[in-house]
């Protein structure tokens, strides 16, 4: 564990090309050109959250005398990684790691700008992973921008030390805190690479769309996007506030009180925190090892975030912006730990609310349950409350399976749609993958571009509306479909509105 918590720079992934050189308000930086799209990597958007700055909003990133190379992509953020991660990385990692990268075409002005959060439970991913290289969306008229946030403890924490530091009104979301900045350096530096700063779409996947959602009801991110979606992150679960234990969920408070405690500081200072080791500060937290009594991820704090986003979104708290949104049709209902969500599903159901899911799904339910609980409800769902609050709003589902995992597989697990998104697809796809992947690929920037992704040459995607119109990819191709499970999804809403009202805690 040791060797990844060193805070310098170290061999890993780069770009490779000719040199190009852009002179931006933040500095000037070094890329470099390849098949007509020029790359940036490694630049810092904001100082090394080390020592004092641990646990801190993210400050200005130094300035740098001449021009910057800009060609190594920066070091991940402490995690630990796992096996079948849909986006894996090989980069160092390191507290030090807040980085964004840059595609853009070689000619352009005024293009659109594409910013993608990664997901990965907020305790893992990588803006380096191959998989979501930005250099093929970019050549397609779009500067295409992704960037690491602080994960797990090092990206939300609280504790009574760290509240009483701040006179009671604490920073907690500290990866949010890193988006917001991380948007910022693009309104104040994108125009310096042909990106239009006031057309702007933030889009993200698993908990990178949950952070999309987070974003729109967070006034501390107004103004910094225009266009945004959601894919596979909507969901109704309740979030932990930060001195308030709710059912079923432990104040962030306590949970820090609890990491803490377990790390041999019953009852430290700010400081005392903030010396922890870095492997110490992430402690064994894993995508399969959450650690709910030390760890909650996102903190209602009143500030970045003011409630959960469907309470918001409910509300009419969440802009008007254009909207895409949506879900895989396997999302995890045929992964090896399926039978551990339905487990999960049950400890947060109700008696009553089991007795409305089985007489949609049966008894045992259908594995489809797992998809719909956890992500395509939601979809739905926060589809219905933005088209009714006047905001254009497009549904779909991705449940196109690869040609060569058609004998192993029935639907499209989860995350399965970037490797099409972004165009970099494996050696063995065929030819009705390709076909996929310039459907999702144009259909992305069709919405970027203009806020509708329909264009010349696609098969027609319904705006949302009555009888919840969405387009359905599948089998290589896309078209329009209407009431999609919606017996099933009526049934989950109605036992998630019974959950809501038994859980809230106004």
């Amino acid at each position: 564990m040791a060797a990844m918590l060193v805070s310098q720079p170290a061999p890993g992934r780069s770009l490779d090309g000719a040199p190009v050189v852009v002179v931006a308000p933040a500095g000037t930086l070094e890329g470099r050109t390849k098949n007509g799209v020029e790359g940036f990597a490694g630049i810092p958007y904001a100082a090394a959250p080390l020592g004092d700055l641990r646990w801190r909003a993210p400050r200005p990133a130094p300035r740098w005398a001449g021009a910057r190379a800009a060609s190594d992509f920066g070091n991940d953020c402490l995690q630990i990684r796992f096996d079948g991660d849909a986006t894996p990385s090989t980069q160092p990692m390191s507290e030090d790691c807040l980085f964004l990268n840059l595609w853009r075409p070689a000619r352009g002005r005024k293009l659109p700008v594409m910013v993608y959060i990664h997901g990965g439970a907020f305790v893992a991913g990588s803006a380096a992973s191959p998989v979501i290289d930005g250099a093929r969306l970019a050549g397609r008229g779009v500067v295409m921008v992704n960037f690491n946030y602080r994960l797990g403890r090092f990206g939300f924490f609280a504790h009574p030390a760290m509240t009483a530091e701040a006179g009671g009104a604490p920073d907690v979301n500290f990866a949010f805190l890193d988006m917001i900045a991380a948007l910022k350096w693009v309104r104040d530096n994108v125009a310096s690479f042909g990106g239009d700063p006031g057309n702007v779409t933030v889009f993200g996947e698993s908990a990178g769309g949950a952070a999309v959602a987070f974003l729109m009801a967070s006034p501390m991110a107004k103004g910094l996007f225009h266009k945004a979606i959601v894919q596979s992150g909507a969901g109704r679960q309740p979030y932990a506030r930060l001195d308030l234990d709710r059912p079923g969920r432990i104040s962030a408070q306590m949970a820090g009180f609890g990491f803490a405690s377990g790390a041999g500081l019953a009852s430290p200072d700010a400081a005392a925190l903030r010396a922890l080791p870095a492997d110490a500060v992430q402690g064994q937290l894993a995508f399969w090892d959450l650690q709910p009594l030390k760890f909650t991820g996102p903190v209602i704090d009143g500030r970045t975030v003011i409630d959960d986003p469907d309470l918001r979104f409910a509300a009419g708290e969440a802009p008007r912006t254009p909207f895409m949104i949506g879900s895989t049709g396997a999302e995890l209902s045929e992964e090896p730990f399926a039978p551990v969500m339905m487990d999960l599903i049950r400890a947060q159901a109700s008696a009553g609310d089991m007795a409305i899911l089985t007489a949609a799904y049966g008894d045992p339910p259908d594995r489809a349950l797992i998809d719909h609980y956890f992500f395509t409800e939601g979809a739905r769902g926060f589809a219905r409350m933005m088209r009714g609050h006047g905001a254009p709003t497009w549904l779909y589902m991705f449940d196109h399976v690869a040609e060569a995992l058609r004998t192993k597989r029935k639907g499209a697990g989860h995350a399965s749609e970037l490797a099409y998104l972004f165009g970099n697809l494996p050696a063995d796809a065929g030819p009705g993958d390709r076909d996929v992947a310039r459907l999702m690929g144009s259909y992305w920037t069709n919405f970027a571009r203009t806020g509708n992704p329909n264009g010349a040459g696609l098969p027609d995607w319904p705006r949302f509306g009555d009888g919840d119109p969405l387009l359905l990819v599948r089998d290589g191709t896309a078209g329009a479909a209407r009431d999609h499970d919606t017996a099933r999804l009526d049934a989950v809403e109605r036992a998630m509105a019974a959950r809501r009202a038994r859980e809230s805690v106004r």
